[in-house]
């Protein structure tokens, strides 16, 4: 069977943000590093992008980055092993329990949203504001598009 494949004669979106979000990632990583944070890994961004200074339930942590309650469970277990988060006993449920972060853990999580906000500027200044900002609504417009309508 012969077939001729048809492919894209330029390089396509998915991969570009494929590229982007692995480069940003590894940035962050690195980032964490430099500031004094060795033990920091890429799966600990689960954790991080999902909990807020009030604390968090694990499962609720799990469903917003979309990972399953496990394999959320393995990075909070980390997490507390190295002393960035806690888990307490749930002030409005006393059998769940919430994760938080340790005095420690606060100081990680600080560097990391530091850096962000640095990035942010840097971007603005390499690409231009306007730019980046037209880059958000666009991932944002293409994460609305693909992604299934839970109704």
């Amino acid at each position: 069977m012969s077939s001729e494949l048809v492919r894209p004669n330029f390089e396509p979106f998915i991969a570009l943000a494929d590229k982007a979000a692995r480069a940003l990632r590894d940035d962050m990583i690195a980032s964490g590093h430099r500031a004094g944070f060795p033990e920091l890994a890429l799966s600990h961004s689960a954790v991080f992008s999902t909990l807020g200074p009030e604390g968090a339930r694990a499962a609720d942590m799990a469903a917003r980055v979309g990972i399953t309650r496990q394999s959320m469970g393995e990075v909070v277990r980390d997490l507390v092993r190295l002393g960035i988060v806690e888990m307490v006993e749930d002030p409005s449920d006393r059998r769940a329990k919430l994760v938080r972060y340790t005095g420690y853990g606060e100081k990680v999580a600080q560097a990391g949203f530091d850096h962000i906000i640095a990035l942010e500027k840097e971007l603005a200044a390499e690409c231009g504001a306007a730019d980046l900002e037209t880059a958000r609504k666009v991932l944002g417009r293409v994460r609305e598009m693909l992604t299934p309508d839970p109704a």
